[in-house]
């Protein structure tokens, strides 16, 4: 069994390792169940073939031993509890990114889409970033056998304003917030939250927008304070994803994952967002190298799970 554990959905199969193909995939709202134990134990009564024994999970949390804690919502549990009560005699559990690192040697041509080439052959380790209820990230290192991912936390790294219209948002926000952290502005409910405040600095009225809404409203060029929200989202994540690379030195290519990107690969391309991942002093030549793809395969999580040693 193999399990994609994010902070709004939970999506789950069976892998074979013999065919490499993932069967009786299911995707649940995480609202709709109490506990994870009782995802798993709805999908263990839908299949139609003999239990799994061996367990991958990748969660969106951070790296723990035996207990995970979602930070995004209240689900808690151990994962020696979770082997006894299901049968699983191997369980390894990773983090979200962690596993879509892993996923990333075995993403087909149809499963990326190029955002910029880089002028440099690829090389080196491999980093995967990207915005949803939160902003997550991990890197890969490949010049080792096997390759081993390592899970980071960029949603919970400083952010620094860029441009004055950034400086206003950080004026308005620090009163409210001791610290100005990436996915407080870089991910699902930063995209509303910038919004909002772009309302208030521009005096206008703003509607109750779902994320899906601003950016499907940017991209169709349909109201202006949603394009300038979504540009600012953009070019923050840049600044992220370039403050990201050299802190993990995976100079070797960066993928953006998660469900917001897919959606926006053209006005992502038109936005600041490589101008400002490669603004990074005398590092920037190099940053310009590295080629930057979006993840569109529909289960990287379950693939890097699939893919993990256990």
């Amino acid at each position: 069994m193999v399990a994609d554990v994010g902070g709004t959905n939970t999506r789950i199969a069976l892998f074979d390792p013999a065919t490499d193909q993932l069967r009786s995939v299911a995707t649940y709202t995480n609202r709709q169940y109490p506990r994870f134990e009782d995802v798993i134990a709805h999908w263990l009564a839908s299949l139609e073939e003999p239990q799994p024994t061996s367990c991958c999970i990748a969660v969106a949390a951070p790296p723990s031993a035996d207990h995970v804690d979602m930070i995004n919502m209240h689900w808690s549990f151990y994962c020696s509890e979770l082997a006894s009560q299901f049968g699983f005699r191997q369980l390894r559990r990773l983090n979200d990114f962690e596993s879509n690192a892993f996923a990333l040697p075995y993403l087909g041509a149809e499963q990326l889409q190029l955002l910029y080439s880089g002028s440099g052959e690829p090389a080196g380790r491999l980093a995967t970033v990207g915005p949803g209820t939160g902003l997550g990230g991990a890197f890969l290192d490949n010049r080792v056998t096997p390759a081993v991912s390592y899970p980071c936390e960029p949603g919970h790294m400083g952010l620094s304003p860029g441009t004055e219209l950034e400086l206003e948002l950080f004026r308005l926000l620090l009163p409210q917030h001791a610290d100005i952290y990436s996915e407080l502005l870089v991910s699902g409910p930063g995209l509303q939250r910038l919004y909002q405040c772009l309302g208030t600095i521009r005096g206008e009225t703003v509607t109750d927008l779902e994320p899906a809404d601003i950016s499907a409203r940017a991209i169709a060029d349909e109201d202006p304070l949603c394009v300038q929200a979504l540009e600012t989202f953009c070019a923050l994540l840049g600044s992220v994803c370039g403050d990201f690379l050299l802190a993990s030195g995976a100079y070797g290519g960066l993928y953006l994952a998660g469900g917001i990107i897919p959606g926006m690969i053209p006005f992502l391309r038109s936005s600041q967002f490589q101008q400002r991942l490669t603004a990074k002093g005398a590092m920037g030549p190099r940053l310009r190298m590295i080629p930057v793809y979006v993840i569109t395969a529909s289960h990287p999580g379950l693939i890097g799970a699939a893919h993990a040693p256990l």
